[in-house]
């Protein structure tokens, strides 16, 4: 919904044409990259702007490295050890069918499809998440480079429902 609006004001601002007359798009990308990196929610905005500029040229070369900067932060966690204790969390939980259900919980390949798709999580969060799980290093680029394209086809599907209204 929020994704919906915001493309609705970019389809009727002509501000956002005067804003970035003075910054260069590829000044743009590299802040995008920061901010996805750092798992904050400006990339969703970045993201936004991107698209409406480039379009399918943004998806299409953009999603490739958004899924190796996503392998990037999963090797680094898995390499520094710095890995989600399920131990941890169980002492944080009192209710006991809630923590045997998270003893029990296997992270599958589906899940980075979900995670990259959908970015509920911010997105260094659900590298750490990934990188907890034993899946292996090909799968986690396969399946995070298809959440990407899947998550900016969306994007892109909703601006361009937004152009034709």
């Amino acid at each position: 919904m929020i994704i919906y609006l915001i493309s609705l004001f970019l389809r009727q601002s002509n501000l956002l044409n005067d804003l970035l007359i003075g910054i260069e798009l590829r000044y743009l990308i590299f802040l995008n990259v920061i901010s996805i990196f750092l798992g904050l929610p400006l990339s969703i905005l970045f993201d936004l702007i991107l698209i409406k500029f480039f379009g399918l040229v943004f998806i299409i070369f953009f999603t490739p490295i958004l899924a190796l900067l996503g392998f990037v932060q999963v090797l680094l966690f898995r390499k520094t050890n710095v890995i989600l204790s399920k131990n941890f969390l169980l002492k944080r939980i009192r209710n006991n069918q809630l923590s045997n259900s998270i003893k029990n919980f296997t992270f599958k390949p589906t899940f980075i499809l979900l995670i990259r798709t959908f970015p509920i999580l911010p997105f260094s969060l659900g590298s750490f998440l990934i990188a907890s799980s034993v899946v292996k290093r090909r799968i986690i680029f396969l399946y995070s480079l298809a959440g990407g394209y899947f998550y900016y086809f969306s994007i892109f599907l909703i601006m361009k429902s937004t152009l034709l209204n």
